[in-house]
């Protein structure tokens, strides 16, 4: 089972993603498909996906790992993630920008 309680040197990782106006609905499809793969990426805690109130095509991605490398390393050069990029990546606009931030 995932944890889902912070851990002290857990690292958050949030991509702010505004979606093409119209493509919402299907980048929500999409994303729901989306979700399992990076669930079972080696590192990976949990995540959650948050709509904004303001603007109808924000959405932030919230993302926990247990180290920076399982993100930028164990995730981003996998073959899953090519996965996850064919299925999502051309929704944005722009492309988002992939902070990670620790506990202070």
């Amino acid at each position: 089972m995932v944890s889902t309680r912070p851990q002290k040197d857990m690292v958050t990782e949030i991509a702010i993603l505004n979606i093409i106006p119209g493509t919402e609905h299907d980048f929500l499809a999409a994303f729901g498909k989306a979700k399992s793969i990076i669930s079972s990426i080696q590192g990976y805690l949990q995540h959650e996906l948050l709509k904004s109130m303001e603007k109808a095509n924000e959405y932030i991605l919230i993302v926990r790992w247990q180290t920076l490398e399982d993100h930028t390393e164990g995730f981003r050069k996998s073959p899953a993630y090519q996965e996850w990029k064919r299925l999502l990546h051309h929704f944005y606009d722009p492309f988002p920008v992939v902070e990670h931030y620790q506990t202070a």
